[in-house]
């Protein structure tokens, strides 16, 4: 399961990809805000750090404005994926985008069935939101489970991301599951990094061998 990082903060990027486990990234209109700066700058600074997909999402609610927009952000670099909202209009415009060859990302999925239409569609990824469906009813993973078990059985050409990942346990079940991606917040990306066994193992040998050392 590769790893993508859910933020548009351009330093944690930076940060986390020189770590060698980051595959690409996920952005949202949220996540865009808290920045405070333009979109544009945002999406290009980080096609320059990773060379990998970076979703980037529309704002327009109807299939016209959508891929218009989509169309649009796809300019800014080849490895930029379009996120559509799992709506009619959506559908519509994950269509249209794949007769031209724009890359989407369905987001702000939460069943099985809505993965399904937008594989169909023509969508190259799908975006379960775990964190979000567990708010209303603590089935995350069992609807994520759906989703790989249907899209193994009828081989769609569609990669799976969980996405809204709350802590590292939901990303470990996310790659036992089977899911082709998992996009996670820097802040479940650090717990992941650390604990605290290691910290307690580092110090140990250090003490050992300051010890040693007063010995020779």
């Amino acid at each position: 399961m590769q790893l993508f990082m859910d933020t548009a903060n351009v330093e944690e990027i930076r940060r986390m990809y020189e770590m060698g486990f980051v595959s690409g990234v996920t952005t949202n209109p949220s996540l865009v805000a808290r920045e405070k700066q333009d979109y544009t700058d945002i999406l290009r600074q980080i096609t320059a750090i990773v060379e990998g997909p970076i979703s980037a999402e529309v704002l327009k609610e109807d299939a016209p404005g959508m891929v218009e927009e989509a169309r649009k952000l796809a300019a800014i670099h080849p490895n930029i994926v379009i996120k559509i909202p799992l709506t009619a209009e959506g559908l519509k415009a994950i269509h249209q985008l794949k007769t031209e060859n724009i890359a989407t990302n369905a987001t702000l999925i939460f069943s099985a069935a809505q993965a399904l239409l937008a594989a169909r569609a023509g969508a190259r990824f799908v975006s379960p939101f775990l964190g979000r469906v567990d708010d209303m009813s603590n089935e995350s993973l069992s609807v994520l489970a759906d989703i790989v078990d249907v899209f193994a059985l009828h081989d769609l050409n569609c990669q799976i991301i969980a996405a809204s990942i709350r802590s590292p346990w939901q990303v470990v079940e996310a790659a036992r599951i089977g899911a082709d991606i998992a996009t996670v917040p820097t802040k479940i990306l650090e717990q992941m990094i650390h604990h605290p066994l290691t910290d307690i193992g580092l110090e140990r040998f250090r003490k050992d061998w300051e010890e040693a050392q007063k010995s020779l």
